[in-house]
């Protein structure tokens, strides 16, 4: 290989040493020997919160020690690379692309008041142009300080179809306590991330870990987030209905564990696992029949309840993954709930390995997020308990 190669490859490094330094130098390394003498073009950075004090210095020199022309990353409760999750004590994880002829624009914005309502500060004037094709979003966000579902919006209107996947920085418990990096700047609050596209495209695949019970329902009154009626009935005496149908097992998650799907689109004649966002089903009052649920719900929306549950994550996630009917991909970025891992699976590593099982093997880096995003049919949203996971593929 010479520096003018111009094959695209990416590489993933991970380290547990305690001390960061060296942890990060050994994970630099072992990204950069998949790339040869190749500066890379991307480089993302994934350090677990045990490194605790450490980490800021650390980030400040980040950009000196990576070879990559952009560096973004950020503090996580845990991290994984490759096949392997690492959910508690030191971790660090380096994932680095050579991507030859990449469209990439780093970002760093910050959330602020003013006398006419809040805007997203920061946003550099070289993105307020046209943006490529195959663009796509990867943030990394403080959940403290930055709000994604305002971001959302804005993109939305601005850049409406353009995928936004990434997650929310769960290395601090109270605002100030994250770390975000871009190039040679650190942060402590907003979000950092990049855009990419062109020749390149990521491909997002988002797993909220969910089965449907039942069959869909059309609202037909609505207050704010609460169900009044599905198909004219109360709500609750249609859940009752659907309940009366299960076996014992789903009916143990409906009591622990009950969900309500709506539709990402109701432009279709039928729909399947994946067709609906997912939320917490809050409450019901058997007075009423209402059944309250952590969205926002219309008239003419078509829901339906879901379960979660170990096995149904599990199958969720491999059938979304076998789905991608695609060459491998260059590698991936895994941004999993940090209510996942061996607080939901049985053993460690569950997304890792999935994710090499399906589509691997592939350089892979990730973080246990404390929110995450991605779309569902053409709108992006902010997750809970989610896989959401950006497939980096030449387009």
């Amino acid at each position: 290989m010479t520096p003018t190669d111009p094959i695209a490859r990416c590489g993933c490094g991970a380290s547990t040493r305690p001390d960061l330094d060296l942890a990060l130098r050994d994970a630099v390394t072992a990204a950069q020997a998949d790339l040869g003498s190749i500066r890379a073009d991307l480089a993302v950075v994934f350090v677990s919160a045990a490194h605790a004090a450490a980490i800021r210095p650390a980030f400040e020199t980040l950009a000196d020690l990576v070879p990559a022309t952009t560096v973004i990353g950020a503090t996580a409760e845990g991290v994984l690379a490759g096949h392997e999750e690492f959910e508690g004590g030191p971790a660090v994880t380096v994932w680095m692309a050579r991507l030859p002829g990449a469209w990439i624009r780093p970002l760093s914005l910050d959330y602020v008041q003013t006398p006419d309502g809040g805007l997203f500060a920061g946003w550099p004037e070289e993105l307020d142009g046209e943006w490529p094709s195959n663009a796509a979003v990867l943030l990394l966000a403080d959940p403290f300080s930055f709000p994604v579902d305002a971001f959302i919006a804005r993109m939305e209107t601005e850049h409406p179809g353009v995928p936004i996947i990434g997650g929310m920085a769960s290395g601090g418990s109270e605002p100030g306590s994250n770390t975000l990096v871009v190039g040679p700047r650190t942060y402590e609050s907003g979000a950092v991330g990049l855009v990419l596209g062109g020749t390149y495209r990521i491909r997002p695949v988002v797993s909220q870990g969910c089965r449907p019970i039942g069959k869909p329902l059309v609202v037909t009154r609505a207050e704010d987030n609460m169900i009044l009626e599905l198909g004219g009935r109360p709500a609750l005496e249609r859940l009752r209905e659907v309940y009366g149908t299960l076996d014992a097992v789903d009916r143990n998650l409906v009591k622990s564990s009950l969900h309500l799907g709506r539709a990402a689109s109701e432009y279709r004649d039928s729909f399947h696992p994946g067709d609906f966002l997912v939320r917490n089903v809050m409450g019901a009052d058997p007075e009423s029949g209402v059944i309250a649920v952590g969205d926002t719900v219309r008239i003419g929306q078509t829901v339906q309840f879901h379960v979660r549950d170990a096995a149904s994550a599990d199958d969720d996630l491999r059938c979304l993954l076998a789905s991608l009917a695609a060459p491998r991909p260059l590698g991936a970025l895994v941004f999993t709930c940090n209510g996942r891992g061996t607080r939901l699976f049985d053993e460690p590593g569950h997304d890792a390995r999935c994710v090499q099982d399906l589509i691997g093997p592939l350089p892979t880096a990730g973080f246990f997020a404390q929110g995450e995003i991605g779309p569902i049919g053409d709108r992006t949203f902010l997750h809970g308990f989610t896989a959401s996971i950006a497939v980096l593929e030449k387009a």
